[in-house]
Parts: C-alpha cells; sequence; structure tokens
C-alpha cells in the first residue's frame, strides 16, 4: 500500500521498454504504479523500430540467398515476394508481442491506461481522453522519439516516415529515402532487397556518420553493390505530388537531380517526444533538440520527475533503456543508487551484411591516447567463396599501444551483430591484444579472424 497521499507511488508516461521495466519491477516491489500508453504497448522497439524491421531484412534477405544457392547445387524457378502475405504475418507477431507486453504489465499489478498522459505538476499527471488527475509521489517520463519530420520543406505531406514503412498497402515500384544514418541505410537495403527500385540521398559523404570511418566506407560500398542509387552532398529541396490517382512523387534536389518515385521517406534523425508533454509546468528542463536533461541517476531538474530511454538522448538503444529502467527502480525504491553504465556498448546495425561494432573508433582513440595500433583484414567467408554474388567481411581491432588493451573491435559482414555480442564482453572487461591472441580459434568460422590476425596496419 502506498505510504504517502498520492494516487500512485510511480506513474510512468510511455509503455515502451524502459517504462515497461521499471514499472514492472517497481510493482512487483509492492509500488502501486500505473503506466498510460497512447497509442500501443511496446514502444518503438516491438511497434514500429527493432523487431520489425528486423523481420524486413529477414524477409529481404532471401533473395541474395536464392542467387547464392545456385552455387551450392540448388536449381529453383524464380521466385516472387508476395508484400501483403509477409506484411500481414509480421503485423500479427507485433500484435502478440504488444498483448505480452500490455499482460506483463497487467500480472505485476500494473495499472495500465490506453491514453495520452500530460504533466500538470511535480506530482500531477492528466489523462487527455478522460479528461482527469491523478498524483504521483515518481513520475517517470519514458515516451521515446519520433522521426524528424522536417515541416519547412516544400512538399513534406507527401512524405512519409519509417514508422509507415511497416504498413505500406502495396510495396512501391521506386522509392527515395533522405538520411545516411542507419535506419536509412537498412531500409536501403530492405527495399533493395525486395525487388523495389531504391535511391538514398545524403547530405554528407559517406553514411552513418560517428561510426569508425572503416566501417562507414565498408556500408557505403555495401549500398551500391546492392543496386542502390545513392546520391550524396545534397538534400532535398521540394517534393511535389505528380499523380495523385498513381500516387506518384517528384523530388527536386538541391543539386537539381529530379527523381520520381511512389514512395518518399524521411529517415534524418529523430527528435525526443516531449512537444506538448506539459514538463515545462513542473520545472523539467530540456536541450536544443528537446531531450530531457538528467543527472547519471536519470533525475531531472523537478523534484521527483525522472526520465529514461530515448526522450534523454543519452544513447538511443533498447537495452539502454532498459538497464535505465532499472537502475531507476534501484535508486529510487532499492535504496541502492545505481547509475547506468552508457561506457563500451555494442551496437549492431542490419544493413546487408551487417555492422557490429563497440569501443572506440579510430578516429576517437587517436584523439585521445599518443598512440594506437590497427589492425585490420578484409577477407572472403568460406560460405561466400562459390557463390554469385560473392560475400566479404571486414574485421578492425583498435589497441592502445601502451597496454595493448583492445579498444574498439568493428566489423562488417555476415553474422558480425552476433559475434559483437560476445566480443563486446572481452571490450568491455578490458582484454588485451595478447589475450585475443591466446585465445585459440574455432575453425573454420569468421569469428576465428579476431584471435588470429598479427599484422598492424600502418597509419594513412
Amino acid at each position: 500500500m502506498a505510504d504517502h497521499p498520492f494516487n500512485y507511488d510511480l506513474f510512468t508516461i510511455g509503455a515502451g521498454s524502459g517504462g515497461v521495466r521499471a514499472s514492472r519491477l517497481s510493482a512487483m516491489m509492492g509500488k502501486k504504479v500505473a503506466v498510460a500508453e497512447e497509442y500501443r504497448p511496446g514502444g518503438a522497439c516491438v511497434i514500429r523500430g527493432c523487431v520489425p524491421k528486423k523481420f524486413m531484412v529477414y524477409a529481404s534477405s532471401y533473395a541474395r540467398h536464392f542467387k547464392q544457392a545456385h552455387g551450392y547445387g540448388w536449381e529453383m524457378g524464380e521466385p516472387e515476394f508476395d508484400w501483403i502475405r509477409f506484411r500481414d504475418a509480421m503485423s500479427a507477431e507485433v500484435d502478440r508481442l504488444s498483448g505480452i507486453y500490455a499482460r506483463n504489465l497487467t500480472n505485476a499489478g500494473v495499472e495500465l491506461f490506453e491514453d495520452r498522459a500530460v504533466v500538470e505538476g511535480s506530482n500531477t499527471v492528466r489523462l487527455v481522453n478522460q479528461n482527469r488527475t491523478v498524483t504521483a509521489k515518481h513520475i517517470l517520463v519514458a515516451v521515446g522519439g519520433t522521426p524528424n519530420r522536417d515541416n519547412d520543406l516544400p512538399g513534406v505531406e507527401y512524405a512519409i516516415s519509417s514508422n509507415e514503412l511497416f504498413h505500406l498497402e502495396t510495396l512501391p515500384r521506386h522509392i527515395v529515402i533522405a538520411g545516411g544514418g542507419f535506419i536509412a541505410c537498412e531500409f536501403a537495403h530492405i527495399f533493395a532487397g525486395l525487388g523495389v527500385d531504391t535511391c538514398l540521398v545524403y547530405r554528407g559523404e559517406t553514411v552513418l556518420r560517428g561510426f569508425d570511418d572503416d566501417i562507414r566506407t565498408a556500408v557505403h560500398k555495401g549500398l551500391k553493390e546492392a543496386n542502390v542509387q545513392v546520391i550524396t552532398h545534397t538534400v532535398f529541396e521540394k517534393i511535389e505530388l505528380v499523380d495523385e490517382h498513381a500516387g506518384l512523387k517528384r523530388v527536386t534536389l538541391k543539386n537539381g537531380d529530379v527523381l520520381d518515385a511512389d514512395q518518399v521517406v524521411l529517415a534524418i534523425g529523430r527528435d525526443p517526444c516531449t512537444r506538448g508533454l506539459g514538463l515545462e509546468t513542473a520545472g523539467v528542463e530540456l536541450d536544443a533538440r528537446g531531450a530531457i536533461k538528467v543527472d547519471a541517476y536519470s533525475r531531472t531538474t523537478a523534484n521527483g520527475i525522472y526520465a529514461v530511454g530515448d526522450v534523454t538522448n543519452r544513447i538511443n538503444l533498447t537495452p539502454v533503456a532498459i538497464r535505465e529502467g532499472a537502475a531507476f527502480v534501484d535508486t529510487v525504491y532499492g535504496s541502492k543508487p545505481h547509475a547506468c553504465d552508457h561506457s563500451t556498448i555494442a551496437r549492431a546495425v542490419f544493413t546487408q551484411p551487417p555492422v557490429g561494432t563497440v569501443g572506440h573508433t579510430e578516429a576517437e582513440a587517436r584523439k585521445e591516447f599518443d598512440q594506437i595500433d590497427i589492425y585490420k583484414t578484409v577477407f572472403r567467408p568460406m560460405k561466400g567463396v562459390i557463390t554469385n554474388p560473392q560475400d566479404w567481411m571486414m574485421m578492425k581491432l583498435v589497441v592502445r599501444t601502451l597496454d595493448q588493451v583492445v579498444l574498439g573491435v568493428h566489423l562488417v559482414g555476415d553474422e558480425a551483430p552476433e559475434i559483437i555480442q560476445a566480443v563486446g564482453i572481452a571490450v568491455k572487461a578490458g582484454l588485451t591484444k595478447a589475450q585475443f591472441d591466446a585465445t585459440c580459434a574455432v575453425h573454420p568460422t569468421l569469428a576465428e579472424e579476431l584471435v588470429t590476425m598479427k599484422d598492424k596496419v600502418s597509419p594513412v
């Protein structure tokens, strides 16, 4: 039972991964907890992000697998892809997972409101659709992010975001995607793999800004090998509707190029979903991008209000939000203040081939330390040696010269996300190159290259 005059011990706004984890753990500790979710339980990851996107990656990768199967002696007819059948199966699985999130909350004793909630004070939340207020000793904001729409772009109303790509009525024949981050690159590969004429428009020179330069170069190369038309050093100038009945749009670029497409997608980043949330009324400070300012313990500038996940714009990954949610519970209800460790977090990008990365990039390491050693290899994996098209793999180790600690590992190639999960443990533990070398290889595998690289790469 609550030991204070509030309706709830904890009121969480947002039923994504971070909010759900914090709410369930709090309820299991005997706290009276409520969660408000205006869309569907599960958040971006389950509903319109990681999970359905990974299904789309799987679907699109089969086109390449069918071609490569010929090298292994398989003969088959011309494969056909049924977008409607796949889309509906994907949607059914998302529905199932969302239902599990909702049941897990209610089974833990959490009261779930399918409603939009806004903050009306340091201890007060208003449920918009029900038009009533409730009070809580602690408020946790876990509303995540939302796609950047670039509302100043003429014709922006004719473009969609990544949110809508999972629900297309038909598979487009031509698609133009704006952006060069991981979401843009992943969807460019997805639609190219599904046979869509795909164009990616990026303002920079090489995609995946912020990643290691060798990863960026490899992914850029992979896009072109997948027959994605990559146009760099320019952005959209305007979008026009050419044929409403056919749904044909025309994109004019700043460089003068004109592109026609059935679908135009803006994948130019995500912003914290704080607009209209009423945080100012409680004294919660936001940064220039609208992210909630928090300390190491996820405390905002308002007493009793906390925030976790993408809405804080720290490291926008589902597993990080989950850890932040758990750390919040330890800090507030567990009497053991615990700050989530945001260092050395492994990440994956599900391009084709995919990326696995953890730790320092080469540029970061060179800036921070006096001397570093680089080990790098590019090779053809065994599986792809006798196939057409052929596969390739890039592996790179960033090592601090002084003590030979492996600071970063960067992979591009099949199974890179699976490999980096295990290698991330070694990098997190601060293991040295000698300890990598002392580990006996598992043969024949892709990952054995990580423990057999001997020659350093000379600085350019």
